[in-house]
């Protein structure tokens, strides 16, 4: 089974359990802090994905770092797939999760790379137009550079992308000329 697949599970899990017990915010602000702290020591993910190092050491540097600091379901989700020996999907399960999340709260993520920086305008009329279209009621906008797209944007919601760049536009340009010089 896939990493996905077996993250996918147990994310469900998780916020199956999280709605029950109503504690599904707080479960999702572990999750991120949960991210953040992996994100920042990359050797932790190393550490409990690692088959060699023992499930109650394991179990005893996730207590230390993030006891006190998560909720008490988070802590024991933690534990319970250390125990069952699936330390190496907790990352891509907290992921899962926030998916999870969004998709019940209709939180739509977009990401959007501009030639040069986007003013706080043209932010929220691209996360106003990425609303209308997609009948969110919230969308997150990851704003990105990058000066290779000379202009224009690119706009990606999901599986779609729209695509405005010159350096796409010069792109099919450069396509065509070759395709009629063979002609």
């Amino acid at each position: 089974m896939s990493e996905l697949t077996v993250a996918s599970r147990y994310a469900k899990s998780l916020i199956d359990l999280a709605t029950e017990q109503n504690v599904v915010e707080e479960t999702k602000a572990d999750m991120v802090f949960f991210l953040k702290v992996l994100k920042e020591n990359t050797q932790l993910n190393a550490v409990l994905g690692n088959p060699i190092v023992s499930q109650s050491k394991k179990v005893s540097i996730v207590d230390a770092i993030f006891g006190g600091k998560v909720s008490k379901l988070s802590i024991s989700f933690f534990n319970i797939m250390i125990n069952k020996g699936r330390g190496e999907v907790l990352l891509t399960t907290a992921n899962e999760y926030i998916n999870l999340y969004n998709l019940k709260k209709n939180i739509i993520k977009a990401t959007v790379t501009s030639a040069s920086p986007l003013t706080e305008a043209n932010k929220q009329k691209m996360i106003a137009d990425v609303q209308a279209a997609t009948g969110s009621n919230s969308v997150i906008l990851d704003a990105k550079v990058d000066p290779a797209l000379i202009g224009g944007f690119v706009l990606t919601v999901g599986d779609r992308q729209i695509d405005t760049s010159i350096a796409s536009d010069l792109k099919k340009l450069k396509t065509e000329f070759a395709q009629a010089a063979i002609q």
